[in-house]
C-alpha cells in the first residue's frame, strides 16, 4: 500500500513566546516547509584525480518556509503578523503534517505581501528565513483539550452543527450524534455528518455528539456536552 498522502489536515502555527502557547496566522492554502540543502565547497587542487573537481561540504543550510493564507485585513492572523514584522526577532514556527508528524523551527519574517485582486479572494504570503536545523517530533495521537459543543437551537426541523473542540495531532474528524430518548445514549442512526436535522421523533429527547479525530498514529473521541430537551416548531 503506498504511503502517498495529500495535505489537507496539515497546520502552521506561530509561537512568540518560546513555544508555551501557539497562534495560526490564518487559513492556509499552501505552505511549502523548510528545505535541508548542504553548500559544496570546491576543494580542487593541482594533483586532483583525473582531471576531476574535489568537494568537500560545508554547512547545511535550511532555507525558508513560506505559507499563503487567506489574507483578512485586522484579523487575529493579519495582527500576529504584523507584530512578529515589527518586533524583528526569532520566532518560532510550527508545521503538523496530516498524519501527526511535527517540524519545529526558529525563523525570522523576511516578508509580508498581501494581494487583493478585484474579483477573486484576498490572499497573502508569508515567507520566513529559518536560523539553525528544525526538529522533528514523531506522530502521537489526537488529544483533545477542549471538548467539542452543539451550536444551534435543539428544535423540531431545526438543524445543530457540530463544533469540534480543540484538538492536536492535526486530526481529520468524524461524527456521531446521539440521543437519550431511550433512557440511556444511543447512537441515532445514518447521523454521522458534521450536522443533525431535528427530528419530530427527537422532541422531548436530549441530544449530543461524539467527535472521533484521527491522524497517522491513531484517534481519541470526545463528547460534547448535551443540548436542551428537544421542543415541537
Amino acid at each position: 500500500m503506498t504511503d502517498a498522502a495529500i495535505g489537507y489536515g496539515s497546520a502552521f502555527d506561530i509561537s512568540t513566546d518560546g513555544g508555551s502557547t501557539w497562534a495560526s496566522p490564518g487559513e492556509v492554502l499552501d505552505m511549502t516547509p523548510p528545505s535541508d540543502t548542504v553548500d559544496m565547497i570546491d576543494a580542487t587542487h593541482f594533483g586532483s584525480a583525473n582531471r576531476t573537481r574535489e568537494f568537500i561540504a560545508n554547512l547545511r543550510d535550511p532555507g525558508e518556509c513560506s505559507v499563503d493564507i487567506h489574507f483578512a485585513p485586522g484579523s487575529a492572523g493579519d495582527t500576529l503578523i504584523q507584530s512578529v514584522r515589527d518586533a524583528a526577532a526569532v520566532v518560532k514556527g510550527r508545521i503538523t503534517f496530516e498524519n501527526g508528524v511535527v517540524w519545529t523551527f526558529d525563523m525570522l519574517l523576511m516578508s509580508y505581501e498581501p494581494q487583493v485582486p478585484l474579483d477573486d479572494k484576498m490572499v497573502a504570503t508569508v515567507t520566513f528565513k529559518i536560523t539553525a536545523s528544525y526538529g522533528v517530533t514523531a506522530a502521537a495521537a489526537p488529544a483533545n483539550s477542549v471538548l467539542p459543543a452543539v451550536s444551534g437551537v435543539a428544535q423540531e426541523g431545526e438543524d445543530l452543527t457540530a463544533l469540534t473542540g480543540v484538538w492536536s495531532g492535526a486530526p481529520a474528524f468524524t461524527y456521531q450524534w446521539q440521543t437519550d430518548g431511550s433512557g440511556s445514549w444511543a447512537n441515532i442512526s445514518g447521523a454521522t455528518a458534521s450536522t443533525y436535522t431535528v427530528l419530530t421523533g427527537d422532541v422531548g429527547d436530549n441530544l449530543r455528539v461524539i467527535v472521533t479525530g484521527t491522524n497517522g498514529a491513531g484517534s481519541a473521541a470526545a463528547t460534547s456536552a448535551a443540548t436542551d430537551a428537544v421542543v415541537a416548531a
